[in-house]
C-alpha cells in the first residue's frame, strides 16, 4: 500500500485541481491518501495583488509562517514508520514545496506545478525585475521536486533541460461533484426529450478572474454582437477582476444588457450546479502566451457538467479535447458569435455538441487524470527498490 500526503497550504474549495489529483488517488487501487493542510486563506487575485503590491508582503509572510509553524507541527505523526511514501504538495505550492523537502528529505515529493509563477505575472502586465525573480522562485521550486506535476506538453518544455525527466502530464480535469451534477441535469433534459425547445434562448455561462489569459472582453464583444442580431441568448457572467469593468463598458448601452446577468461569484460547491443547468459554458478566448498554453479548468468543469464547451482553438486545447469542444479562433469575437448562434438556431447541433463533451469528458475522471502520476510513482518505487 503505498501511502501518499497531502501537504501544504492549498485549499481544494479554491483550486479544484489539487482536488482532482487526490481524489484520483484515492480512487486508485494500493494507495493510501491521508492530508496535512493548512489553507493559507489568500485568494488568487490576493496573491496577484501582493505581487503588484510589494509593501504588501508581510501579509503573505506572516500568513505562511503561522501556517508553516502548523504543518511543521503536524509532521511530527508522520515520521518513523508513519512516514509517507509520497507527499503531494497541492497547487501554488512554490513556497511549501521548500517546507516539505526541509521536513521529509527522503521522501518522494510531487509538486502540482500548474502554473509558472513569472508565466502569470507576465500574462497579468507585470515584468522586468519581478518577473526574474518569480523565475528564481519557479526555478527554486520544481529543482526541490522529485516529479513535477504539469497540465500540457506546453509547460513541461517550461522545465530546465536538467530536471525535464522529472516532469508529468497529467490533465487538470473536474472533481466528482462536477460530474454529479452534469449527470443530474442530464437527467432532468432526457426526462423533456432532451432537445431544447427551439424558442427558448441559449443559456451560457462564464465563470472565471476575468484575466487577459481568458479573453473575456472579447466574450462581451460577442453577446452584443448576439443581442444587436437577435440572436435567442442569454448569458450569465460569473466573476471580477482584471477585465471585467472593460467587459461591462462593452456591454452598456446595447440590447446585451438586457440578457447578460452578472455575479459576483458563486459558492463553490454550488458552482458546478449552476453550470450544468446551462447549455453551453464558454471556456478561454484569450491571446496572451500563457493562454495558448494551457487547458483551463473550466473546460474540463464545463465538460463534466454536461454542457456544450466553445474554446479557443490552440494546440494544447486540440490535442487534449479531440472533438469534445466546439473551438473558434482566440481572439475573435465573430467566430464566437458565429459559433454560440449555430448552436442557439440548431438543436441539433446543440444535442451532438453536448454527446461529444460527454464523451471527451468520461476521460477525465480524476482516476483517468492521475494515471500518469500513478505511472511516474510505481516507476520511482522502482527505481528506488533496485538502488
Amino acid at each position: 500500500m503505498r501511502r501518499v500526503l497531502g501537504f501544504g497550504t492549498y485549499d481544494v474549495a479554491s483550486h479544484p485541481r489539487v482536488e482532482v489529483l487526490l481524489e484520483g488517488l484515492r480512487r486508485t487501487p494500493g494507495n493510501r491518501v491521508l492530508e496535512l493542510d493548512e489553507p493559507l486563506g489568500l485568494s488568487t487575485a490576493d496573491r496577484v495583488a501582493i505581487l503588484k503590491q510589494p509593501w504588501r508582503l508581510p501579509v503573505l509572510a506572516g500568513r505562511l509562517a503561522s501556517r508553516w509553524s502548523r504543518l511543521a507541527a503536524g509532521s511530527r505523526r508522520y515520521r518513523g514508520s508513519r512516514r509517507p511514501d509520497a507527499l503531494l504538495v497541492g497547487y501554488m505550492g512554490h513556497f511549501d514545496v521548500l517546507l516539505a523537502r526541509l521536513l521529509y528529505p527522503r521522501t518522494t515529493i510531487i509538486l502540482d506545478h500548474l502554473i509558472f509563477a513569472s508565466g502569470t505575472a507576465r500574462d497579468r502586465g507585470e515584468g522586468g525585475a519581478k518577473a526574474r525573480l518569480l523565475s528564481v522562485l519557479d526555478r527554486l521550486a520544481t529543482h526541490s521536486a522529485d516529479v513535477v506535476v504539469l497540465d500540457t506538453v506546453e509547460h513541461a518544455a517550461k522545465l530546465d533541460d536538467s530536471i525535464a525527466d522529472r516532469g508529468v502530464i497529467v490533465p487538470v480535469g473536474a472533481p466528482a461533484s462536477w460530474y454529479a451534477a452534469g449527470q443530474s441535469a442530464t437527467a432532468a433534459r432526457t426526462d423533456d426529450d432532451g432537445v431544447r425547445d427551439a424558442g427558448r434562448p441559449l443559456t451560457v455561462v462564464f465563470f472565471g478572474l476575468f484575466t487577459p489569459l481568458q479573453g473575456t472582453p472579447y466574450i462581451a464583444q460577442a453577446l452584443r454582437r448576439l443581442a444587436e442580431q437577435g440572436v435567442p441568448v442569454r448569458a450569465l457572467l460569473i466573476g471580477s477582476g482584471q477585465d471585467r469593468a472593460a467587459c461591462e463598458q462593452i456591454l452598456a448601452g446595447s440590447p446585451a444588457a438586457q440578457v447578460v446577468e452578472w455575479r459576483d461569484w458563486v459558492d463553490s460547491a454550488d458552482l458546478p450546479r449552476v453550470v450544468a443547468e446551462h447549455d453551453v459554458c464558454l471556456g478561454i478566448v484569450g491571446t496572451t502566451d500563457k493562454a495558448l498554453d494551457v487547458v483551463p479548468n473550466k473546460v474540463y468543469q464545463g465538460l463534466a457538467a454536461g454542457c456544450a464547451v466553445i474554446t479557443s482553438d490552440t494546440a494544447p486545447q486540440r490535442r487534449l479535447l479531440g472533438d469534445g469542444a466546439v473551438f473558434v479562433p482566440p481572439g475573435d469575437p465573430r467566430a464566437l458569435a458565429d459559433a454560440l448562434a449555430h448552436l442557439a438556431t440548431d438543436p441539433a447541433a446543440l444535442q451532438g455538441a453536448r454527446e461529444r463533451a460527454a464523451a471527451a469528458a468520461a476521460s477525465f475522471v480524476p482516476e483517468q487524470a492521475v494515471a500518469p502520476l500513478v505511472a511516474a510513482l510505481e516507476r520511482s518505487r522502482i527505481q528506488e527498490a533496485s538502488r
